[in-house]
């Protein structure tokens, strides 16, 4: 399985005020506690991609965590694949859409692959140089678990093609969203598009080939039960931000 070391992205960080605006912006709950300064201070100038299988919240998550950061007043570029450019969204039309049913697994990783490159170039890495907090909806660790452990495709052929993709462009926390395959398919539109039309066998490698790669590199991830509310999914995700990111803030705000 993946044993790739983490690469770091070491750039400046910007000063930031965490005041009262947080609080003011930010929509509360009754018991939820968010490490407020902590959460800004760890997860400024970092490359955080949000992950899981369909049905797993999230996208409500990745709203929360963007809506928080920016309450810190910070800069947050805001991704999601396939797409998150001019030519990427036209790829994800390409792979999303159920007409292209005979699509086969090693033409969706090189779709898939094909996006993200135009992605890092474009968009990621021009914001990490920076200084800004990139947020991935997906990455990487969804083309292993989708098309590697639910589709077939070994995993050295996908990390080949993926070096070249990201060009040693690597987050700096990857968060599982964990949710069993029967409890995501309950929370899925009814309107699926073409990867959520895969079956309940499917979506279980899928969750499968997640763990997997938590199993073979932890220091690279974060697990959250997604099968919980979505409030303590969230105080559950920004703890283990602050946990995991707090302590490699200082060498990411280190003048280079």
């Amino acid at each position: 399985m993946l044993t790739r070391p983490i690469l770091r992205r070491e750039v400046s960080r910007r000063s930031a005020s965490t005041g009262s605006s947080y609080d003011r912006a930010m929509p509360h709950h009754e018991g939820h506690e968010t490490p407020h300064a902590a959460l800004h201070d760890a997860c400024r100038g970092a490359f955080i991609v949000l992950d899981g299988p369909d049905g797993s919240g999230k996208s409500t998550q990745f709203r929360r965590l963007c809506d928080a950061l920016r309450a810190g007043r910070i800069e947050v570029v805001e991704t999601r694949e396939p797409g998150g450019t001019a030519v990427g969204e036209r790829i994800r039309e390409v792979l999303l859409d159920p007409i292209h049913d005979d699509m086969t697994v090693r033409c969706e990783m090189l779709l898939y692959m094909a996006s993200r490159a135009q992605l890092v170039e474009r968009v990621i890495r021009p914001a990490i140089a920076r200084g800004a907090t990139v947020v991935a909806d997906r990455f990487v660790s969804s083309t292993l678990a989708y098309q590697g452990t639910a589709g077939g495709l070994a995993q050295p052929e996908i990390m080949a093609v993926a070096d070249t993709a990201v060009g040693g462009t690597w987050p700096d926390l990857t968060v599982i969203f964990d949710v069993d395959e029967i409890t995501a398919s309950r929370r899925l539109s009814p309107l699926l598009d073409r990867m959520e039309q895969k079956g309940l066998d499917f979506h279980r490698r899928v969750r499968e080939g997640y763990l997997a790669q938590v199993r073979a590199s932890p220091g690279r991830h974060l697990v959250v039960d997604a099968s919980q509310d979505v409030d303590a999914v969230t105080d559950a995700l920004f703890s283990g931000l602050v946990a995991r990111l707090g302590a490699a803030a200082v060498a990411r705000s280190a003048p280079r």
